[in-house]
């Protein structure tokens, strides 16, 4: 019990650390992306972010061998063995060298062909996209060899280290807008130009730390068999889903650009950013606890390793639904606050992934179980059979005329499809998972959202469209879901719990 507690402090300390975080990246994110937005121009701003998703689209090998990388160093950590975490961050750094070298040889044949022929670039504009390609690649690459040391602080569950080289990462993306502002050149290749500058030296700053501080980080050539197969092997089935990821969220970018042009991909892109900072609040209850859950899975700690699928279901879920329904509502004017100007577009687009952010919480619960067996054969099957049916879906539909937010609309179906097939998965490959206690917990927060939305609406309705009304809509929408979370998802030794807390920190401040 007393272990369980423990861990549960961890993971809180983590999450807080997370949240500081992301806090602060949030607002700087919103303001650098407003400032971004005024100097680059609706267009140039649009370009970024097509250009930038052809390079994307060849990162899926890295997001595959993220997942793998990141389950098998934290399962060896749970296990204990020493020796074969060295071997298997070593291993994994290998792996990843190799496919940044294979992503840049696609990007400079495939990619180029794809920005040359088939994107919708202005007139006078593609030598600027060409220099946007060649930094973007460049970028890329940095990331993708830098997973394996990103992996090893979260498997340490050193999220304040984490949190703190982030923070250095936010200010640096100040530095750039600054920079953006008073250079004089072309801003849109200034920008990518700097945003690559900023990924190199927070690579090297992580790459440092790491091999100051964890030993099995200090890279030796291996070539076991043993440990690249299973690794391979999950990461070949991981390949499914990330490839269904891409096809997901590239493919609205690139169909919207063929179809409606480089002004509506600036309300895409907008839509991706405050998506990004939304969701990765509530993703950031799912990284605290993610080392955890697969180092139960390894110890075979059923029991604990459910507690904490609950637990970060419901929290996460929760806090994702504090921040999603005040913006739902009051998007119109936070965006207008925001940037100044609303391309067209930019808030249906945002309303749509809002609901997507808030199923996406409890689907990433249902995936961390399933990525902690290691068995993903099921899981990627579906997944890319769903994602193929959305893409020709969306492009059916905007053939036949349809609206550009229908995209949005098949994503979000398909998503619910999906979040349906994992969690049968799940329960198919661990067997002592009970379902109905995640079900349950669903059910709670699905009638905490049918109380509270209603509850929101009153200020929204009966109040002029301002700043108060924004603050006193959040006020009402956070403050329901709060006390209706408190009577109705936690258990009772929670509230007590928390209770005691409360108390404690009162008569501390008495």
């Amino acid at each position: 019990m007393a272990e369980i507690s423990s861990n549960n402090k961890r993971i809180a300390k983590n999450t807080l650390m997370l949240y500081i975080r992301m806090g602060l990246g949030m607002v700087v994110s919103l303001y650098t992306s407003r400032v971004v937005l005024q100097t680059l121009g609706v267009e140039d701003y649009g370009i970024y972010g097509v250009v930038g998703g052809v390079v994307a689209m060849f990162s899926f090998l890295n997001s595959t061998m993220a997942g793998a990388t990141s389950r098998f160093l934290t399962f060896e950590m749970g296990k204990g063995d020493k020796e074969r975490l060295k071997d298997t961050f070593s291993s994994a750094l290998i792996i990843h060298v190799g496919i940044a070298l294979l992503v840049f040889i696609l990007a400079e044949t495939v990619g180029l062909w794809f920005l040359n022929n088939k994107l919708v670039i202005p007139e006078g504009r593609m030598g600027a996209a060409h220099w946007v390609f060649q930094f973007s690649i460049l970028a890329t690459m940095v990331g993708i060899t830098q997973v394996p040391y990103n992996a090893t602080i979260i498997a340490h569950e050193k999220m304040d280290i984490y949190a703190y080289i982030e923070l250095l990462h936010v200010f640096l993306k100040l530095g750039i807008v600054y920079l953006l502002v008073i250079g004089n050149f072309d801003k849109l290749i200034l920008y990518a130009l700097l945003t690559l500058v900023v990924n190199v030296i927070i690579a090297m700053i992580y790459r440092i730390y790491c091999i100051r501080h964890y030993e099995e980080s200090k890279f030796r050539f291996i070539w076991k068999k043993d440990i690249f197969r299973p690794m391979l092997s999950f990461s070949g089935f991981n390949l499914f889903v990330n490839v269904s990821s891409m096809i997901h969220t590239q493919s609205i970018v690139f169909f919207i650009n063929i179809f409606f042009g480089a002004v509506v991909n600036a309300a895409s892109s907008i839509t991706a950013t405050v998506n990004g900072v939304l969701k990765g609040l509530g993703y950031n209850i799912t990284a605290a606890a993610r080392p955890n859950i697969i180092k139960c899975y390894a110890l075979n700690k059923l029991d604990e390793m459910q507690n904490t699928m609950n637990n970060c279901l419901k929290i996460s879920t929760i806090f994702m639904l504090m921040l999603a329904v005040p913006f739902y509502l009051e998007a119109p004017f936070i965006i207008q606050l925001w940037l100044g100007q609303v391309p067209k577009y930019v808030v249906p687009f945002i309303r749509i992934s809002l609901i997507i952010s808030c199923l996406s919480m409890i689907n990433s619960v249902f995936k961390i179980g399933i990525d902690a067996t290691g068995n993903l054969k099921l899981h990627s099957i579906f997944t890319i059979i769903l994602s193929i049916m959305a893409m020709l879906s969306t492009y059916l539909l905007f053939r036949l005329g349809y609206d550009a937010q229908y995209a949005y609309i098949v994503d979000l179906s398909t998503f619910i499809l999906t979040l349906i097939v994992n969690m049968f998965i799940l329960k198919k490959q661990i067997r002592e998972v009970c379902i109905h206690r995640m079900l349950c917990e669903i059910l709670r927060i699905i009638l905490i959202i049918s109380i509270s939305i209603p509850i929101t609406i009153i200020p929204y309705t009966y109040l002029q469209s301002n700043i108060y009304r924004v603050i006193i809509v959040t006020m009402f929408s956070t403050i329901s879901i709060g006390l209706l979370s408190y009577i109705i998802v936690i258990n009772k030794n929670q509230r007590k719990y928390l209770n005691q807390l409360i108390c404690r920190k009162l008569l501390r401040k008495i």
